[in-house]
């Protein structure tokens, strides 16, 4: 993995959720909650504006997978997200930036289950539970990406 920043997107309908690496790709922390447009796409221009303005080197948006790893309606809007975003970082002349699809399941209700047990509930969670998600997203594809190296090895 090249050396840089990594965002990580949690794709809702409502709501996107965004965290970011440090520069070491170790931690990943919450950012912001953008509202989904699929309309004017102006989430989708954030996210490009978020890319050139933290030098991001790589795009991980979660993919909604069953338990039983199967894809459903909800994977398939990821990955028409991540087709979007491509389209976008393109009309911006980003076409070098790698964008990564990571299984996400049950980021949701870990992200829910670690903000009601921080007190943070109802209406309150609302805005931050998607950044949670996208943190949990970054931070599983972080980690697993620091142990391939050592998994490759003899």
């Amino acid at each position: 993995m090249a050396p840089g920043r990594v965002i990580g997107v949690d794709v809702g309908a409502v709501r996107v959720g965004v965290a970011l690496s440090d520069p070491a790709g170790t931690l990943a922390t919450p950012l912001v909650t953008l509202d989904r447009d699929e309309t004017t796409w102006s989430d989708l221009d954030q996210l490009v504006e978020l890319v050139a303005e933290h030098e991001v080197v790589e795009v991980v948006v979660g993919l909604p997978r069953t338990l039983a790893g199967r894809e459903g309606p909800a994977a398939q809007a990821a990955r028409r997200y991540v087709e979007d975003l491509r389209e976008v970082l393109a009309e911006h002349s980003v076409t070098d930036l790698p964008v990564t699809l990571a299984d996400e399941r049950l980021t949701t209700v870990s992200a829910t289950r670690m903000l009601s047990d921080r007190g943070v509930k109802g209406r309150a969670q609302r805005r931050v539970i998607d950044q949670a998600a996208a943190v949990e997203i970054l931070q599983t594809w972080l980690d697993a990406r620091r142990r391939e190296p050592d998994e490759a090895s003899p």
